[in-house]
């Protein structure tokens, strides 16, 4: 790995780093489809993904099956290479997603790619003494409010987002970030990003349509991108030019320092008059 630069990429997951929604795809391989979506209208969708993985349990689905079923998830080819190459320059990953820890951490160690992530920030699931998976909320609704109209009650993605940019500014260092995101979660965070930073939405998803309909409210620079290839090809090109603006910078404040050269001070000669001179 290069020395660490002052870039944070901030990855969505599903429909992101992988090419689906790992919710629906566990609920549909498995055979559950249309009881989440009878389900659905009732209660808010991470409750509900907590409710399927009980009826997922009463129906004799054990743990190994759901692994199983996330193992073999979809994911462009150039996904992996573009955050093995992010991770290389010295770029810091993090996940921020309203997915769930055990489809994530069972995705991405099976890809062989956990260790390139610094944080992953996300609902939590883990497997309780019956060996049934329960999802909670990243927030939890049921004791307060995020605060937020524009989130699901149970994340609000741009608390995440300002927590990292204050951890930084505390620590005197200077980030920009580049953010990455699909859907209309991904739209929050969008708006606090800074000019210096960039936001990457995937093309005529919900969070692009989002910042489409206004894009002034959006300070960083928006590249959007469409699937893993184009995704590897913006994320390098923003990568390096960070780094060459970075490097330009630098070189210019070390010409500016060499170029001041401050001479001694010399005593000064005054003439004597000549009624003096003997």
């Amino acid at each position: 790995m290069a020395n660490k630069n002052n870039i944070v990429i901030v990855f969505d997951f599903d429909k992101t780093i992988i090419d689906v929604d790992s919710d629906n795809w566990v609920v549909d391989e498995l055979g559950f489809t249309e009881l989440f979506e009878q389900l659905l209208p009732t209660m808010p969708w991470n409750s509900l993904m907590d409710r399927m993985m009980k009826e997922l349990y009463d129906h004799g689905k054990i743990i190994e099956e759901i692994k199983q079923v996330l193992r073999r998830i979809p994911i462009h080819p150039r996904v992996i290479p573009a955050i093995k190459s992010a991770h290389a320059l010295g770029c810091e990953l993090r996940i921020v997603s309203d997915a769930n820890t055990f489809f994530i951490e069972t995705i991405v160690e099976h890809l062989g790619i956990s260790e390139y992530f610094s944080e992953i920030n996300t609902n939590p699931g883990l497997v309780d003494e019956q060996g049934r998976l329960r999802i909670s909320p990243y927030h939890d609704f049921t004791k307060s409010s995020h605060g937020c109209s524009r989130c699901p009650p149970n994340m609000c993605k741009s608390l995440i987002i300002e927590r990292i940019q204050a951890s930084f500014t505390k620590e005197g260092n200077k980030m920009k970030m580049i953010y990455l995101g699909d859907g209309a979660g991904d739209y929050c965070p969008s708006l606090r990003l800074k000019a210096e930073d960039y936001m990457m939405p995937r093309k005529n998803f919900p969070v692009w349509d989002l910042i489409s309909q206004n894009p002034a409210l959006v300070k960083a620079t928006v590249r959007d991108w469409t699937d893993g290839e184009a995704m590897e090809r913006i994320l390098m090109g923003l990568i390096n030019e960070i780094m060459e603006m970075e490097k330009m910078v630098s070189s210019d404040n070390c010409k500016i320092s060499v170029g001041i050269v401050h001479e001694p001070l010399l005593p000064i000669s005054l003439p004597v008059p000549l009624h003096l001179v003997k």
